[in-house]
């Protein structure tokens, strides 16, 4: 029987894989820790488990075809150190020594963040290194999710037969928890977002086309490659401004210089923890805003038919969405 599992099914990429499988009419098990509520309704065989405790992992492995591995610590300053090394590394070695075992095939998500910035004037590609540890300037996230890839090739040099995605910035429906960027599209929606950050870029794709590329990447995807998948690269100015034309809520007219930005940062971070909640505006995602080149698709396009949708389209079903769910 063709059964799939998907980690971190609960979470924003997982939601949407999960449902992109039932669409084929794949058998899927999801592996969860805690929260449920993107799968709340769906025809999934629902285990809890933890990456952490690798007869469990052996056990949701066993009798199945893929794994798409999505469960990770996702952080841009918040999360400890420790806790994003245990759950990214450890996890993902978990994983992968699981799948050697079971004989299943692995489908790793990984993120654009672990790779080393190109030279100037040139585009983030497959071929960029992956980052190391004391690379100047990089967070914990991204070393950990590079120390997570060099886990699954080390496996795929033991025989494990495994397809690597770096994704960017994802948006669009289904983001129940919500990610940080859907916390941004809401705060903003709300009008609770009174100022917004000039002179950073992002690049950002939409969670459906992704999950369409590891359907495609889960026959066709070659063994230890890495394929990157972006969309559309654009401002924080520019993306309220998209959103307020799909919302009708009127964009911030504030934006502050991205100087003055993050030298309020820490103290923007540190207000966000006295009211336990979790801070949008850190060190590190003014650094990913500032630092983030044009990133490549084309070996995704030529290799998974990679292409993904206009943000519009995007934006507009994750507004219907949110309305549907009672958020906006």
């Amino acid at each position: 029987m063709d059964r799939v599992l998907v980690t971190g099914a609960s979470g924003h990429l997982g939601g949407n894989l999960v449902r992109a499988l039932l669409g084929q009419g794949r058998k899927v098990r999801a592996l969860v820790h805690r929260q449920t509520r993107a799968l709340d309704g769906l025809q999934v065989e629902t285990v809890r488990g933890d990456l952490l405790d690798r007869d469990s992992l052996q056990s949701a492995c066993e009798g199945m075809r893929t794994v798409f591995h999505l469960a990770a610590t996702v952080s841009a300053g918040w999360q400890r150190p420790a806790r994003m090394h245990e759950v990214n590394v450890r996890g993902t070695e978990n994983v992968a020594q699981a799948c050697l075992t079971s004989g299943a095939r692995m489908v790793h998500f990984s993120s654009v963040q672990a790779l080393c910035l190109p030279a100037e004037g040139a585009p983030l590609d497959e071929n960029c290194d992956l980052v190391e540890a004391g690379t100047q300037g990089r967070g914990i996230y991204d070393l950990t999710k590079a120390a997570a890839e060099r886990a699954v090739l080390a496996a795929v040099a033991s025989g494990l037969n495994a397809t690597i995605l770096n994704p960017t910035a994802v948006l669009g429906p289904f983001d129940f928890q919500p990610s940080p960027m859907g916390q941004v599209l809401r705060s903003l929606g709300l009008g609770k977002m009174p100022a917004l950050v000039s002179g950073g870029y992002c690049d950002f794709v939409d969670a459906r086309d992704v999950a369409s590329a590891a359907l495609v990447a889960e026959g066709t995807g070659r063994r230890g490659e890495r394929y990157l998948l972006s969309g559309v690269r654009l401002s924080i100015v520019d993306l309220a401004k998209q959103w307020a034309a799909a919302t009708g809520q009127r964009a911030p007219r504030l934006a502050f210089p991205m100087g003055i930005v993050r030298a309020a940062a820490p103290f923007a971070a540190m207000y966000a923890r006295l009211r336990r909640r979790r801070p949008l505006l850190t060190g590190e995602s003014l650094r990913i805003l500032r630092t983030q080149p044009t990133v490549s698709r084309h070996k995704a396009q030529a290799e998974l038919g990679f292409a993904p949708r206009p943000l519009e389209e995007t934006l507009r079903d994750t507004f219907e969405w949110m309305k549907q769910q009672g958020w906006l």
